[in-house]
């Protein structure tokens, strides 16, 4: 998300003046970004997440030539493979409804009963499935670190200063942040602060007496080998929550812990139990192939998790001055960091954002206690 505010910010000819991206991490190891899925998708419930997906998937789509330097750009390696949301009898209705959203936002998905699921995806044990949600373009993966690396290049291209620092507190006067404060003592002066600081938001935020329902939320990937050939397939989510999508000849399987157990943590240990209980026999009973895999390995990572309603905070705060928000998309920032980073950049040059109203992910409704419910997390 920083990357990407300061590419827009820097592309954008009406903004006047100098740009620094402060760093604790210059590889990127422990990020969100580069551990996690790269999913795109237009099937939210929200019609301003669905909006924001009609700039951000053309914009990746052309980000080879748009995020070029020297005539080199980003390879993004986008699989347009497509997102299937599966439904039982229960859930039909609901999918039914989210369908009806995304289609009078223009989204190119269909809805497909247990016949055509059949015939279009032979694999799948359809046992208690009523229908499936399927985006039959417009919708994937691509590689999350070729992207940020795209936007990292671009913006010092354009004469953005990086500089590897760990950030200790927001530095605040009164109604206004007019600065940071580094770990080792340095104070930066600034016009404006964005806190572009993934699950670290919301702590870095109380430095300055700001309450940010941001903190981290870890989540596992397992990947495993399957002898059936099935790199074809779209992610597909099942009833349940439990997701799975090809990586090259291997596949990846991932869900959310119960709610009672997925409390804040930010430890990368690595752990089975979800895997062994909960993945793995639930996918063997989805995909028949995959009653016989084999898990080669597993990563964890952490989403940027709001806890309020696990959609975007972006833009100012109502009350305090030269502090923007570009935080909280659990689990949805690869896929919506064009449009985020450009709104961003919008708000610090002309005080809103003009080119898509998404003001209804401002902070103001935290306040207020207005939480927008997005149906299709994943």
């Amino acid at each position: 998300m920083g990357c990407a505010v300061a590419y827009f910010l820097a592309a954008d000819p009406g903004f006047v003046g100098r740009i620094l991206v402060l760093e604790r991490d210059p590889t990127y190891e422990f990020a969100s970004t580069t551990l996690s899925w790269g999913g795109i998708r237009q099937q939210f419930s929200t019609p301003e997440n669905i909006r924001m997906a009609a700039f951000n998937i053309p914009f990746l789509k052309s980000a080879h030539e748009t995020l070029a330097v020297a005539g080199e750009g980003p390879a993004l390696s986008l699989r347009e493979q497509g997102y299937l949301f599966l439904a039982s009898a229960r859930g039909e209705a609901s999918l039914r409804d989210v369908h009806a959203i995304q289609k009078s936002e223009g989204a190119t998905v269909e809805m497909l009963d247990p016949g055509q699921l059949a015939s279009r995806f032979p694999w799948l044990n359809l046992d208690g499935i009523a229908a499936g949600s399927f985006g039959y373009e417009n919708e994937g993966w691509l590689d999350p670190y070729a992207l940020l690396q795209g936007f990292r290049s671009k913006a010092r291209s354009l004469g953005v200063e990086f500089r590897i620092a760990e950030v200790a507190a927001l530095e605040r006067q009164g109604k206004a942040v007019v600065g940071v404060s580094l770990t080792d003592g340095e104070t930066i002066a600034a016009g404006w602060v964005v806190n572009a600081a993934g699950w670290r938001a919301g702590a870095l935020a109380a430095t300055a007496d700001i309450q940010l329902p941001v903190e981290a939320r870890k989540r596992m990937t397992y990947v495993f080998d399957c002898r059936e050939d099935l790199s074809s397939m779209p992610l597909t989510i099942d009833p349940t929550g439990v997701g799975t999508r090809p990586e090259g000849q291997q596949h990846m399987g991932l869900v959310s812990p119960p709610e009672a157990e997925d409390g804040p943590g930010t430890d990368f240990e690595l752990e089975y139990d979800l895997f062994e209980n909960v993945i793995w026999p639930t996918l063997a009973n989805r995909i028949p192939a995959f009653e016989a895999i084999k898990l080669s390995r597993a990563w964890a990572g952490m989403y940027d998790y709001n806890t309020f309603d696990q959609n975007a905070i972006l833009g100012p705060h109502p009350e305090i001055d030269r502090i923007l928000f570009c935080n909280g998309f659990s689990g949805h920032g690869i896929q919506q960091s064009p449009a985020a980073g450009r709104a961003v950049a919008e708000w610090l040059i002309h005080g809103t954002s003009r080119s898509l109203d998404l003001s209804a992910f401002g902070y103001e409704r935290i306040a207020e206690n207005r939480p927008i419910y997005e149906a299709a997390v994943v």
